[in-house]
């Protein structure tokens, strides 16, 4: 159920987001990781893509 919710907002806020990314995500927040510092690990890896294609 949370999953879902969770879902359902991360599609409100395009957040690019899927079920599979959220439910990682969201044990990896359960087991004690930074909610801020996954964001931004999230946010990096993403500007690293654009970059990545950009090259290539």
């Amino acid at each position: 159920m949370i999953l879902k919710v969770l879902h359902e907002m991360s599609t409100l806020l395009n957040t690019g987001l899927d079920r599979d990314t959220l439910s990682l995500c969201l044990n990896l927040c359960e087991n004690g990781v930074n909610p801020e510092a996954l964001a931004a690990v999230i946010k990096e890896l993403r500007r690293e893509s654009v970059s990545l294609k950009v090259f290539y």
